[in-house]
């Protein structure tokens, strides 16, 4: 087994950060899709916590935004039988919900695969996504009370 890297460790730590910010909008009842297989619904969450997004917190997370909307990462797609990159953008309502889908899209490349086979393509664009996705998830969770005290009371 190989020690980890800094960017195997960031790496966790965003998938973490993503897999408890996406609990905890399930727990307050931010869900969408079919009973047996419920999601969280990303696009109300974005219109609660747009002011994140319209005014925000500090400049930190105003760069980490900008820099989401600047360098969108792609989406992995099936083009004639072989693997491919899409820069087409997500389908949204403003920018508070293009950025958290943007930041679903990293969490997805990441879990199914796109970015990882043992290697890390794209290095220190993945280090960038991901550690300015974790910053985007801090704020969205402080910036939406509910979110926020579910993720403060957390079962260990």
């Amino acid at each position: 087994m190989t020690t980890p890297t800094e960017l195997d460790l960031l790496a966790f730590s965003f998938f973490r950060e993503f897999a408890r910010c996406e609990y905890c909008l399930k727990a307050v009842g931010l869900l969408e899709g079919f009973p047996s297989k419920p999601q969280a619904d990303w696009g109300t969450f974005a219109a609660q916590v747009i002011a994140v997004f319209d005014v925000p917190p500090n400049a930190e997370t105003e760069g980490a935004i900008q820099y989401y909307l600047t360098h969108p990462p792609k989406k992995q797609v099936l083009l004639d039988g072989v693997l491919s990159w899409s820069t087409t953008l997500p389908n949204h309502q403003s920018q508070a919900e293009l950025v958290l889908r943007l930041v679903c899209r990293v969490r997805n490349n990441l879990f199914h695969g796109g970015k990882f086979n043992g290697h890390w393509f794209e290095p220190q664009r993945s280090e960038e996504l991901l550690h300015r996705g974790l910053v985007i998830l801090q704020a969205v969770v402080s910036g939406h009370s509910k979110v926020r005290e579910a993720y403060a009371n957390r079962a260990d």
